[in-house]
């Protein structure tokens, strides 16, 4: 069951503030938590120190692993789940105070971007050190390179119930067939739907979904071998070879890569 993401301030708006660029810390317990359906004014950057976050936006369901953060614009729509354990970072961007995307994406974050936003998350936004944290960190920011860590959902109702139900039981294994028949269209209508709203198959689709579950989990402490069975692959063996076959690298040598660089792997 998912608890309620509690923050570390009360009667506090984000909005209100006026600093170009504030960031808060958020330590999650041992209980997967949740931030329900919101926006604000100001653009959002989600990072994950510990653990891993995961960002439903209406477009997307956006992975946020360690050392990578997703960027969320301003009166964006969004919510955020945090696998247990997790310490979390949310950075709130004045609009047009750094040049960064009009659009939801992943970004590396560089291990100097890291240090700037853990020191900023420290000092209150009216402290002069906090101003001359956040000039520096919107400086850098927008250097970060993009990382394709995402699952496109269209707001098309079929899709998005197959979405959601994959979401919610990524070991499910029905084939296009089986989907196609329970939301009343043919398996042909179902795999041009699919590219059309898209731009992927059904099978690159979902193995992205297990992508965004198996690094979410996996960035949390489960083990190969459990997150293997979670998704329903039939070994652990044909589990890593998706993994390295998509992501260059098999699982355990990725974590440790990103790990060990500060986030560099991703650029492989």
């Amino acid at each position: 069951m998912r608890q309620p993401l509690r923050w570390p301030w009360l009667d506090f708006d984000v909005d209100d503030v006026a600093a170009p660029a504030i960031a808060v810390r958020v330590d999650v317990t041992e209980t997967r938590a949740e931030v329900p359906e919101h926006w604000h004014r100001k653009g959002q950057l989600v990072f994950a120190l510990g653990g891993g976050v995961t960002c439903r936006v209406p477009g997307g369901l956006w992975m946020v692993p360690p050392h990578c953060g997703v960027w969320i614009p301003g009166g964006m729509r969004h919510s955020n789940i945090a696998t247990a354990n997790a310490r979390i970072f949310f950075v709130y961007i004045e609009p047009g105070a750094a040049d960064l995307p009009d659009r939801c994406c992943t970004l590396l974050i560089s291990p100097l971007l890291r240090e700037l936003i853990i020191e900023l998350s420290e000092c209150a936004p009216d402290e002069p050190r906090c101003d001359f944290l956040g000039k520096v960190m919107l400086a850098e920011l927008p250097r970060m390179p993009v990382q394709q860590l995402h699952l496109p959902i269209s707001a098309e109702p079929r899709l998005r119930r197959i979405a959601e139900a994959l979401a919610d039981h990524p070991a499910d294994r029905s084939t296009l067939a089986e989907w196609a028949d329970r939301v009343a269209l043919s398996e042909s209508s179902l795999a041009r739907l699919i590219v059309k709203e898209t731009g992927l198959s059904f099978g690159r689709w979902r193995q992205q979904l297990h992508l965004i579950v198996a690094l979410r989990e996996l960035s949390s402490g489960a083990s190969v071998q459990q997150v293997s069975g979670d998704l329903g692959y039939e070994s652990v063996t044909a589990f890593i070879t998706m993994f390295k076959k998509a992501l260059g690298k098999p699982p355990a040598k990725y974590l440790s890569d990103i790990t060990q660089n500060g986030g560099s792997a991703f650029l492989a």
